[in-house]
């Protein structure tokens, strides 16, 4: 398949104007394009904040959809033809349990295990991406995925009616395989790592012309991020918290959180604030991590080993820009092994009522971890995002939880099940004190 060219249609000039280069700033028009042809540097939109702050507002905002759409100004989308299956505003849960936990007073949980359709934060990406691709006139579209980003592309391809191929590790989660399988899209299971299946996919995009949404849309793909920024603003309020908290793949929905709450700022919506952005990743896959704690600023690519599969990118694309944010904000960046994963899984379940995948379980332990060694002051409001849903990765936690207390249907078998259970979690409680 060839691109078309497409001609989008609004009543009213969108204000993204442009690709720009981050590196040499160099200006491309707002084709499918991700990379500068002079130095190389990754692309991003380039808005005119004059025009939105003419055209927004609080009041035109709450009265948008109850989606990421209520934000459709901010968005690279020209036309009304956006592809809305209800994804966003997600809770914004006060976690007064884990806080007492953690002795945080003010934290919060910005839970996208329940985002639509398919309960992970690519579901964002994914529907401006794809709105985009529409515009441009693609028709088949792809990705690169450790998971959750292949079961965003597929459903919501589905939904508008694209053909889809899309290329993953072929060792995943048995869950995230079946959670793209179901949309019946071409799912490809490379044998290799997401580092290789990624060069495969340029190389695909390359020859095939197809629309991939973390290659030659990622300038598009990747501003759907923001939306995360802004609901956080929204829900607090309209202000911004002292902290964030939020897991490193490859760095992007970073720095894209970073933009959102900046963006904010620019247009009036909300008043300038010193936000100290912090970043998770597992021990098996920590090269942001390790650049931060050695001081360097350029990022040594590693191989991945870890059960947090969602964020094993061993080279990640932007992970110079999120080293840049920690550092200017005053936050850190740290990692955490697999026990401390899931045990950060059990944590937030117990405390919280929240499922969420090792991406999640990583974020909890971080944060954990930087509460502990006194990092986060007990006053600030924090909020940590927790971006996929543990029923994808159930694997994870499968030998560390107990097991149902099989009995038979009488009233004495229940009395002498529950004696035992007590007995159990008192001698649990015991080696804690211990």
């Amino acid at each position: 398949m060839t691109q078309a060219i497409a001609t989008p249609r609004t009543q009213t000039a969108p204000a993204f104007e442009k690709l720009q280069c981050k590196e040499c700033g160099a200006e491309y028009e707002t084709k499918a394009q991700h990379v500068c042809s002079f130095c190389f540097g990754p692309l991003e939109v380039k808005y005119n904040y004059d025009i939105l702050s003419q055209r927004v507002s609080r009041e035109t905002i709450a009265a948008g959809p109850n989606s990421i759409w209520r934000y459709r100004p901010f968005l690279p989308v020209a036309t009304d033809n956006y592809i809305d299956v209800g994804t966003g505003m997600t809770p914004l849960v006060a976690a007064h349990r884990l806080g007492k936990r953690l002795g945080l007073k003010k934290l919060y949980i910005k839970n996208d295990a329940v985002n639509m359709p398919t309960l992970s934060f690519k579901d964002r990406v994914v529907s401006v991406a794809l709105s985009r691709a529409r515009e441009l006139g693609f028709d088949t579209v792809s990705c690169a995925s450790t998971g959750n980003l292949a079961n965003s592309t597929a459903a919501i391809a589905a939904h508008a009616g694209l053909d889809c191929c899309v290329f993953i590790p072929a060792d995943l989660e048995a869950g995230k395989i079946l959670g793209t399988l179901i949309y019946n899209p071409t799912l490809m299971a490379v044998k290799g790592n997401y580092d290789q299946v990624n060069r495969l996919c340029s190389e695909v995009a390359n020859t095939h012309g197809w629309g991939f949404v973390n290659i030659n849309l990622r300038p598009y793909y990747s501003e759907g991020s923001k939306t995360l920024g802004f609901e956080v603003a929204e829900q607090l309020g309209w202000q911004l918290p002292d902290r964030v908290v939020a897991p490193l793949a490859s760095g992007s929905l970073f720095g894209k959180i970073y933009k959102g709450f900046n963006e904010f700022v620019q247009t009036g919506l909300v008043e300038a604030k010193d936000v100290r952005f912090s970043g998770a990743q597992a021990e098996g896959c920590s090269p942001i991590a390790q650049a931060y704690q050695e001081g360097r600023d350029f990022i040594t690519p590693v191989k991945p080993n870890t059960i947090a599969k969602s964020i094993a990118i061993g080279n990640p694309a932007d992970g110079v820009y999120a080293l840049d944010i920690a550092r200017k904000t005053g936050g850190q960046i740290e990692s955490v092994n697999d026990t401390e994963i899931v045990e950060g899984m059990k944590l937030l379940a117990e405390t919280e009522g929240i499922f969420t995948e090792t991406a999640g379980g990583t974020t909890i332990a971080v944060l954990k971890k930087l509460a502990e060694a006194g990092k986060i002051d007990p006053e600030e409001t924090t909020v940590a995002y927790i971006t996929g849903n543990g029923l994808k990765t159930q694997e994870a936690v499968r030998e560390a939880i107990g097991e149902p207390l099989t009995i038979d249907a009488n009233l004495s078998a229940f009395e002498r099940a529950l004696e035992r259970s007590r007995t159990l979690d008192r001698l649990e409680w015991q080696q804690v004190l211990v």
